[in-house]
């Protein structure tokens, strides 16, 4: 995947971060992000999200006491909860001042952190939409794929390259929320956290990352770098 460029200004008060870059600056996912909510009305989010065409959109309703309230939107449909959208907005919020710990979704409460220059997240497997992941024998039959087999809308691709070392590789086909292929998957790096409990890392897409780990009471963490993409 290569990133998407705009032939026309961005709309106002829209932030554009690139989340779970790789250690050399390549990679990361698009996240579109309205700090102030309130510059997109609800009856016109989708729109938004659809028109912009970014993976997720996210919309940031409230700011107080350490929590932010937001929304999230792939360009077909809102979603009670999603990764790379969680990761970028806390970078985002951080580097403006915003001192959260917190983001609420529909799905819970998601803690945020920083460590060094990675972006953390804490969450839980089952509050996002339904991923089918097969593990293949080996890192080249994920690349070689031309998209998800007949007939799966929600399609997490994945192989070790190195399980003692705990290094990953993985793809993911999201026909189900609009996106032909993500470029870095929050939402099932927290599921596959949730299968392997133990610390590994996922080299996904065209060179993105994700650092994965067991959290407390059963939870998952996930992080990542983020950066200003416009």
């Amino acid at each position: 995947m290569q990133p998407m460029t705009h032939a026309r200004p961005l709309p106002t008060g829209l932030d554009v971060v690139r989340v779970f870059l790789g250690p050399d600056g390549g990679g990361g996912n698009l996240l579109g992000v309205f700090l102030d909510g309130s510059l997109v009305p609800s009856s016109e989010r989708q729109a938004m999200a659809t028109r912009l065409g970014y993976p997720e959109t996210v919309y940031v309703d409230s700011v107080a006491d350490g929590a932010a309230s937001i929304a999230i939107f792939t360009p077909t449909r809102e979603l009670a909860f999603a990764g790379h959208p969680t990761v970028g907005t806390s970078g985002l919020l951080r580097s403006r001042g915003f001192a959260v710990d917190r983001l609420i979704v529909p799905a819970g409460e998601v803690e945020v952190w920083q460590e060094g220059e990675l972006a953390f997240i804490r969450a839980r497997a089952g509050w996002g939409h339904e991923i089918t992941a097969v593990r293949y024998d080996s890192p080249a039959e994920v690349d070689a794929m031309t998209g998800a087999p007949d007939g799966q809308a929600s399609y997490y691709a994945w192989a070790w390259i190195d399980e003692a070392e705990g290094i990953m590789r993985s793809r993911y086909f999201a026909a189900s929320v609009g996106i032909q292929e993500d470029e870095a998957t929050g939402l099932a790096a927290v599921e596959m956290g949730h299968r392997i409990r133990r610390a590994f890392t996922i080299r996904q897409g065209v060179g993105s990352e994700l650092y994965v780990r067991p959290g407390p009471d059963g939870t998952v963490e996930v992080g990542g770098r983020c950066a200003s993409s416009f």
